[in-house]
């Protein structure tokens, strides 16, 4: 069973959510709905992965990986570049 990362600041949930439903739409996904978790689909449709809305057991490591990177890659650039804008303005 897929497990869901587990965020320290429950609170910063939604600020998550939405950070990645805009780094993903910056990045040329065409999303279909504002639901974040629909982002993995909208990759795993891109690079032709049969990703299922529920139990995806035969998925290799090397296609979740395919899936899950490009998604928590953009977050984590996006929050360095944030992070480097706020260090500059002190």
């Amino acid at each position: 069973m897929a497990q869901k990362n587990k965020i320290l600041v429950p609170s910063a949930r939604e600020e998550l959510d939405k950070l990645k439903l805009r780094v993903m739409k910056e990045q040329g996904y065409k999303l279909k709905s504002n639901n974040p978790d629909d982002v993995k689909y909208e990759v795993a449709d891109e690079l032709s992965i049969p990703l299922n809305n529920g139990y995806n057991g035969k998925l290799t490591s090397a296609q979740a990986g395919k899936i899950g990177g490009p998604i928590g890659g953009s977050m984590v650039k996006e929050m360095v570049r944030m992070a480097q804008n706020q260090m500059m303005k002190r």
